[in-house]
Parts: C-alpha cells; sequence; structure tokens
C-alpha cells in the first residue's frame, strides 16, 4: 500500500489484541446508535412512499397522465400498464443523484468526521421534501428528488461507518443492523402512511412526499448532538478526546489495547495520499470485491421491484384497492424479520443468514413465476385464493430477506476495510448499491412488460449466484474487531494469496474464539 514517501506498508494494525479489549455495551452507545441509525429511516421512508404515490390516481393525473389514462383502460395489458420512462425516472433520479453524493461525501467524512457528513444528508434530504411536497411541476418534483438523493448518498455513506465504529466488536452486527431496522420501518410507516393519504383529496400525495421531513429532521439534530467516533477523532489528530470517548462508550478505563489499534491504524490511513487508488492495490482485493458484490447482490435479488413498486406489482396482478394494504403487510413482514436478524447475527454468523436467506429467496421467487405463469394472463386477473397465495409468499420472499441480505448487504461491507480505506470502500458500497438501485428502478417497468411473469425467474438466477459466492468467498467476520479485520483474509483459502503476512499458526491460535470460517473449502486455524 502506497504511503506518504512513496514506500509501502502493511494493510491494517500488525498486532492481534483483541482478547485484551476490555468494556460493554453501555446506554450511550445504544442511544448513539439508534440516533444515528435514524439515517436509515429516511432511505426506507422513499423506497415505501414512492412506490405507494405512484399507485394513487391524483398524483398520476397531474405528473403522468398518460399512465393514468393506460391504468383505466380495461383492455390494457396488466404487465405493461405502468411502463412509462418518465414514471421509472420519478423513481430512480433520487438513486443517480445519491451516486455522485456518496462519492463526494468520503472526502468531508475523512476529513471532517462521520457527524458532518450525518447533518449534510439530513438538511439535503429536509430539502427534497419541502419540494416534493409543494411541487406543482414535473420539474420541481424531480428537483425535489434529487436533493433527496444526496441526502441518502450522504446518510448512507456515513450512518454504517459510525454504526461499525461505535459498537464493541461482540456486538457490532446487532448494533449495525439498526441503519438496516430504520430502513425497514421507515418502509413500514411509509406504507400505512400511504394506506391512509390515499383515501383524503387531492393532496393526499402531498402528505405522503411531505412527511419524509420528520426523520430528515430527527437526523439533522441528532447528527448535531451526536458523539464522533473515536476511530474518526483519532484519525483527525484528536487523541486524547478520542481516548475519553472511547472509554466512555466502552464503560472503564481499561481500554488501552483498543486504544493501540485505533492509534496504529490512523497513524497507517494519515499515511495514505490517495485511498481511492490504494484500494485498487491487489491487497486490497478481497475488501473491494466484498464492496462491489455484495451491495450488487443485494439489488439484484429483486427486492427493491418488490419494494418499490409493490402497489403497482399488486394492482397489476388485479389486487385493486387492496394494493397499498397488501404493501403494508410486507412492510410490517420486513421489519420483523429484520428483528430477528439483530437476535441472530452475532450467534450465528452473517455466513448462515446469508446463505439460508438465499435458499429461501429462490424458491419464493420461483414460486411466484409458476403460480402468475400458470394462472395469471395479460388481461386475466388472479381468483381470490391465489391472490391471497402470492402475497403469502412474497411476505416470505420479504422475511427472507430481512434477515439476510437486507441488513447483512450493509453490515458486512463497513466492518472489512481498514481504517486508511474505510471512508473511500464505504463510499464504493454506496455508489454500488445507488447504481444498480437505480438501474432497477428505472428498468423494472419494462422488464415487467417484457419479461412478464419471467421477471422472477430473472432475479432468481441472480439470487442462486450470490448464494454460491458467500459460500465460496466470504469469510465469517462475526466478533472480529474492526481493525484486525485484516486476518481474516489472510486466513481465508482464497483471498489469503492476495493479501501480504499469511499468519503463522500462533497468529492464528489468537484468533480461534472468533469461530471465523472461511467460505466453502477450509476452516481458519485448520
Amino acid at each position: 500500500m502506497e504511503v506518504g514517501d512513496g514506500s509501502f506498508a502493511p494493510v491494517g494494525v500488525s498486532k492481534q489484541r483483541a482478547d485484551q479489549y476490555k468494556g460493554r455495551l453501555t446506554t450511550y452507545v445504544v442511544v448513539a446508535c439508534l440516533v444515528a441509525a435514524v439515517g436509515g429511516a429516511i432511505f426506507g421512508y422513499d423506497i415505501g412512499v414512492s412506490g405507494g404515490v405512484t399507485s394513487m390516481d391524483t398524483f398520476l393525473e397531474k405528473f403522468f397522465h398518460t399512465v393514468y389514462l393506460k391504468k383505466r383502460r380495461a383492455e390494457e395489458d396488466h404487465y405493461c400498464k405502468y411502463n412509462d420512462q418518465g414514471l421509472a425516472a420519478f423513481t430512480s433520479s433520487l438513486y443517480l443523484a445519491g451516486l455522485v453524493a456518496s462519492i463526494v461525501a468520503s472526502p468531508i467524512t475523512r476529513k471532517y468526521g462521520r457527524r458532518a457528513s450525518i447533518v449534510c444528508g439530513g438538511i439535503s434530504f429536509l430539502i427534497g421534501a419541502a419540494l416534493n411536497a409543494a411541487a406543482v411541476n414535473l420539474a420541481m418534483l424531480l428537483s425535489g428528488r434529487i436533493m433527496l438523493g444526496i441526502g441518502i448518498g450522504f446518510g448512507d455513506q456515513a450512518v454504517p461507518l459510525y454504526l461499525s465504529e461505535m459498537a464493541p466488536a461482540h456486538l457490532r452486527g446487532a448494533l449495525n443492523m439498526m441503519f438496516q431496522l430504520a430502513t425497514t420501518t421507515g418502509i413500514f410507516t411509509a406504507n400505512m402512511i400511504n394506506y391512509g393519504t390515499a383515501k383524503l383529496p387531492s393532496w393526499g400525495w402531498r402528505l405522503s412526499l411531505g412527511l419524509a421531513a420528520l426523520p430528515a429532521i430527527l437526523m439533522t439534530v441528532g447528527g448535531l448532538f451526536l458523539p464522533e467516533t473515536p476511530n474518526s477523532l483519532i484519525e483527525r489528530g484528536s487523541r486524547e478526546k478520542g481516548r475519553r470517548v472511547l472509554e466512555r462508550i466502552r464503560g472503564t478505563n481499561e481500554v488501552d489495547a483498543e486504544f493501540e489499534d485505533i492509534v496504529d491504524a490512523s497513524e497507517l490511513a494519515n499515511s495514505i495520499k490517495h485511498p481511492f487508488r490504494n484500494i485498487l492495490e491487489r491487497r486490497n482485493r478481497p475488501q473491494l470485491v466484498m464492496a462491489i458484490c455484495m451491495p450488487a447482490f443485494q439489488i439484484l435479488n429483486g427486492i427493491n421491484s418488490i419494494l418499490f413498486y409493490a402497489p403497482v406489482l399488486f394492482q397489476t396482478m388485479g389486487f385493486g384497492n387492496a394494493t397499498l394494504y397488501s404493501s403494508a403487510l410486507t412492510g410490517a413482514v420486513l421489519v420483523l424479520s429484520t428483528v430477528v436478524s439483530i437476535g441472530l447475527v452475532d450467534r450465528l454468523g452473517r455466513r448462515v443468514l446469508l446463505i439460508s436467506g438465499g435458499i429461501q429467496m429462490v424458491l419464493c421467487q420461483v414460486t411466484v413465476a409458476i403460480i402468475l405463469g400458470v394462472k395469471f394472463g395479460s388481461n386475466d386477473e388472479l381468483s381470490k385464493g391465489y391472490s391471497v397465495l402470492v402475497v403469502i409468499v412474497i411476505c416470505l420472499f420479504v422475511i427472507a430477506f430481512g434477515w439476510s441480505w437486507g441488513p447483512l448487504g450493509w453490515t458486512v461491507p463497513s466492518e472489512i476495510f481498514p481504517l486508511e480505506t474505510r471512508s473511500a470502500g464505504q463510499s464504493i458500497t454506496v455508489a454500488v448499491n445507488l447504481l444498480f438501485t437505480f438501474i432497477i428502478a428505472q428498468c423494472f417497468l419494462s422488464m415487467l412488460c417484457s419479461f412478464k411473469h419471467g421477471i422472477f425467474l430473472f432475479f432468481a438466477g441472480w439470487i442462486v449466484i450470490m448464494t454460491l459466492f458467500v459460500y465460496f468467498f466470504l469469510p465469517e467476520t462475526k466478533g472480529v474487531p474492526i481493525e484486525e479485520m485484516i486476518f481474516v483474509w489472510k486466513k481465508h483459502w482464497f483471498w489469503k494469496r492476495m493479501v501480504p503476512g499469511t499468519p503463522d499458526v500462533d497468529d492464528i491460535d489468537g484468533l480461534g474464539s472468533h469461530s471465523m470460517e472461511s467460505g466453502g473449502k477450509t476452516k481458519l486455524g485448520s
């Protein structure tokens, strides 16, 4: 890895001190993580609310009159009623703006701290919510979506990092998942609000869009009062203040080992001139691959198509007035399954949840495709019995996503990077997530019209690929201190050939308590 003088230094810390870490889960950490995780709520609220308002006649009549007319024509192919690139752009423009913002947010997060990006994200999202609620034309509506996207780009870049750095190693998975729990809660809240506002007069959609300001306010105000992470403070030269915060959040003065790890990591981080260039080095290849593949697979399983367009999808299947109720149900089960994941992730580990979730999602996608292929034509409607069955299977799909790829698609990338490339790595993760979200959001309605029920088989194929990827290439990171994550790659059957300094037997024994298994072939420490 290139340092300031042009020489090369090892990646991450050089010593393993995890068994010397002291401390406990403090109320201070829990409150700070809860406030920071509100950043996920703004992301979730937009996912839920955008799908809801695009199924409201009053919204479509004002901004997308062609879609409104197609929706009302009985002879129109059910799969193609909402196939309109302008309507897709309403949803997808936010994620394109978020992609650009996440790259801009990286140097801000590194130079000015995690809190600065959280506050910037909250303010931008607040402006976007106001513009959307007051929109009188499509230009104003899309301007608001762009500001929302900037807010999401900053929030998604900073919040997972904040949560990973504040949490003690043995509970990092659960606390990091507060971000996903807030996201799913935001989706459910938006679905319930849409269910109510759809019954209001012509201004109901304005209320749905405008209420996005509430989580934005919480994120902004909360960000102003959050403590900065010890890692960020020490990286920016405030060692004494960083130690005081570390002692406070761990509830003990015996933090020497963890403090030394952070200091070592920050010294290396400050020697790196170009984090984005260094992240491309061969020795950083494992983290880079995960930063690209994990968020890409998180979207390619098809969940966003269901969450963005749940009301549209259910109307396509002939659910009529029950569409918003059905999408609210999927939001509710997503919240509950995320709670289950929080309780299991630091007990069972990341790999078990990802693989089991992938298997269940494949079965659900194939089942829905078969039902629609056999029982649902272009101009027919599903019978009541099959409609209920489709909702149940989709809920089972959402449950599987909620305990696996939903939270872990964010958790794993946020915890694997050394401090010197952590901001750059998280920016790549967010950018890839938003890029694929943009692509799916822009293309889904056209794909639904072209592929019809085959769209579910398309996503099932991707789930098979990503489940095999986890089995063979993702090592277990449960319980590994974030500043010692480098040793995970040194022990993996595949990645160890790319990471310099293969550990000796003593090193392997030192991490035996962390129960780290490599993917597919060997167990670390064997």
